[in-house]
C-alpha cells in the first residue's frame, strides 16, 4: 500500500491514478485528518507527499512525519519536494520567476527515480518557491536540474530511500511521469524486500 498525504491540491488524484495504472493501492489521507502515529500505524510500502499551496510549514502532518525519519520510501512533489527540503535543514526561497504551467528540460543523473529517463526530459512545473540548491545539507543531493534556470528539479537523500521533484509527475506535460511513478513503486518493492 501507498500511502498519499494530500495537501490539498487539485493534482493529488492524477498522482492517485498514475500510481494505481502503476500496479500500486494508493491511499489518500488528508494533511490533517490523522497523527504520524496512526500514519505510520498502516504500515505502508512507501509514502507520497502531493503538491499543495503554501509553504512546507503549512503542510500539516508532513514536517512531523519526516521529523520521524521513517526508513520507508517517500517521495516528495513539488509541495512535497520542498518539505523534504525543510524537514532536513535545506532553505525555500523564492523561484527567480513563477512557473505554473510551463514546461522545462530537465536534465539528471540518472540514477534511481531517474533511471531509464530520457535525459533531459521535458516535465511540467507549478511552483514559486524551490529548494535552494546552495542549502541543501550533506544528507540531501541534488540530482535533476531545469536547463532554462538551473534550479533543483530532484533531489535525493543520501541514506534514506527519499527523493523529491520539483516538476509535476502527474501533468500529461510530463511524458515521463509514469515511467518516474513506476520507479518510485520499484523502489518500494527493493525496501519491502529488505526489511
Amino acid at each position: 500500500m501507498i500511502l498519499v498525504i494530500d495537501n490539498y491540491d487539485s493534482f493529488t488524484f492524477n498522482l492517485v491514478q498514475l500510481l494505481a495504472v502503476a500496479g500500486a493501492d494508493p491511499q489518500v489521507v488528508r494533511n490533517d485528518a490523522a497523527s504520524v502515529d496512526e500514519l505510520l500505524a498502516r504500515r505502508p510500502d512507501g509514502i507520497l507527499i502531493s503538491p499543495g499551496p503554501g509553504r512546507p510549514e503549512q503542510a500539516g502532518v508532513c514536517l512531523p512525519l519526516l521529523a520521524r525519519r521513517p526508513p520507508l520510501p517517500i517521495f516528495g512533489v513539488c509541495l512535497g519536494h520542498q518539505a523534504l527540503g525543510v524537514a532536513c535543514g535545506a532553505t525555500v526561497g523564492r523561484a527567480p520567476a513563477p512557473r505554473h504551467g510551463k514546461t522545462s528540460r530537465v536534465r539528471h543523473r540518472g540514477e534511481g527515480l531517474f533511471a531509464g529517463l530520457p535525459n533531459p526530459f521535458e516535465a511540467t512545473r507549478y511552483h514559486s518557491l524551490v529548494v535552494e540548491e546552495a542549502s541543501l545539507p550533506h544528507e540531501l543531493e541534488a540530482v535533476a536540474w531545469s536547463e532554462d534556470d538551473g534550479l533543483v528539479m530532484g533531489m535525493r537523500h543520501r541514506e534514506l530511500p527519499w527523493w523529491g521533484v520539483q516538476f509535476h509527475p502527474e501533468s500529461v506535460l510530463t511524458l515521463a511521469g509514469p515511467r518516474l511513478v513506476s520507479n518510485f513503486l520499484a523502489l518500494c518493492r527493493g525496501a519491502a524486500a529488505t526489511r
